[in-house]
């Protein structure tokens, strides 16, 4: 157990002094060039920190900044369309599992590997969302980015797939940082003041539920209010 330890201790130290290195090489590297390294390293831990330095080095963006990064995204992480045709060419013809393979990996963007990597860094499904909060802002005004957006979509689905997500009960008792989250998304029936929330969730007749992420467990994705009854409401 303490060999194992050791081992252990020292795989953290080594990825902790390759955050450092990069995160102090590449202060000046485009973001775009270190995705592309990201999407083309192997090393777990080197993985690692490329994703949290881009992740970090994109919350620094202005907004005409952010805008020229989905630009990039969208022009140079885009399928290659003759390499589609070509694989459904060969699928059609062949129709074998090693063809079918071929074809959904040319189909697949490579902005979704690319997600997946910047998955890796810590609080990296946090982030991934916030970005595409930004990016659905950018559709309203630059339409063409929505072919970004259907990678989130699609990896999304699957990410927050409700299978993967943890039921809490919210009562009076729970993290003010969690409770004011629950005032602020309130999209039905407005939470005006503490004591408003204090009485939705403190009588004993009152329910409150709330759907969490394990990458994200302070950030309730879905909550419903019930009020107990002894009878149907009018």
């Amino acid at each position: 157990m303490t060999t194992f330890q050791d081992l252990l201790g020292s795989i953290m130290d080594r990825g902790q002094r390759l955050i450092e290195t990069f995160s102090s090489e590449s202060q000046d590297t485009p973001l775009v060039d270190l995705c592309q390294a990201l999407v083309s390293t192997r090393g777990e831990a080197s993985g690692v920190a490329l994703a949290g330095r881009i992740l970090r080095g994109y919350q620094k963006l202005t907004a005409e900044e952010k805008l020229v990064f989905f630009h990039d995204l969208a022009e140079k992480y885009d399928v290659d369309s003759e390499k589609v045709l070509a694989t459904a060419k060969e699928f059609n013809e062949v129709n074998s599992s090693e063809t079918l393979a071929d074809l959904m990996a040319a189909v697949e963007p490579q902005r979704q590997q690319l997600f997946r990597r910047l998955n890796l860094a810590p609080g990296g499904t946090s982030a991934l969302v916030s970005l595409r909060s930004d990016l659905l802002q950018a559709i309203k005004h630059t339409p063409t980015l929505k072919r970004v957006d259907l990678d989130f979509s699609h990896l999304f689905v699957s990410w927050f797939n409700r299978g993967f997500l943890m039921l809490r009960h919210i009562d009076w008792s729970t993290s003010a940082d969690l409770l004011e989250k629950i005032i602020q998304y309130e999209a039905v029936h407005e939470i005006g003041s503490w004591r408003e929330l204090r009485r939705r969730l403190k009588p004993t007749d009152r329910r409150c539920f709330a759907f969490f992420h394990p990458s994200m467990p302070d950030e309730p994705l879905i909550f419903v209010q019930v009020a107990l009854a002894k009878e149907i409401p009018d």
